[in-house]
């Protein structure tokens, strides 16, 4: 009888993480409120501080981002923010393409705990007219979304250095990295 009640509750604990799991995997896809690591006005909080006090760092007050940009030469600095990708074809102070990639979707204990190692979780909550602002190098510079697509992962024409000043945002699709990007163009519209 003993032996029943450890498999039913063994079983119940498996079923329960298994929702659980699936719950977060499918909650960016879902119509829910966007769910952040950090109280919704901490962003803003921050933007309110004088340009560069925290750095160089990427604010989209719709979706709750609040992160750093670094840059490096390969995916692991994905763990420390938004990865500056290719530097050389361009940032918010010579223009060109600023092109900046994050983590979509990395699994943790709690929704927040996701949402938090995952900067870019809400991207596709983003809509074409919202702003968002980066500081760099001490400065403030303000983009506005011109455009929303999804490419293959093998596009990579979204790197490409361009002659007007924009800001390319890109992370995995739901499907995962081998089905594609969810891509945010935006112009530069104040800096």
């Amino acid at each position: 009888m003993e032996r029943a009640y450890l498999w039913g509750g063994a079983s119940l604990v498996i079923i329960s993480a298994g929702c659980y799991v699936l719950f977060t995997a499918a909650s960016p896809a879902l119509s829910l409120p966007v769910i952040t690591g950090r109280a919704p006005d901490e962003t803003m909080t921050r933007l309110a501080e004088k340009p560069g006090a925290y750095g160089d760092r990427l604010f989209i007050p719709q979706i709750n981002v609040d992160v750093a940009i670094v840059t490096g030469s390969d995916e692991s600095v994905l763990e420390k923010g938004a990865w500056h990708r290719h530097p050389e074809n361009g940032d918010p102070t010579v223009g060109g393409n600023f092109v900046l990639s994050a983590h979509r979707f990395v699994m943790s204990m709690t929704p927040q705990g996701t949402a938090i190692k995952s900067p870019f979780y809400n991207i596709d909550k983003l809509n074409i007219g919202d702003r968002l602002s980066v500081d760099y190098q001490s400065k403030r510079y303000e983009y506005e979304i011109t455009r929303k697509y999804a490419v293959k992962p093998t596009d990579v024409h979204i790197e490409e250095r361009s002659i007007e000043p924009k800001m390319t945002l890109y992370s995995c699709t739901l499907g995962g990295e081998k089905d594609g990007r969810d891509v945010i163009e935006a112009a530069l519209v104040k800096g």
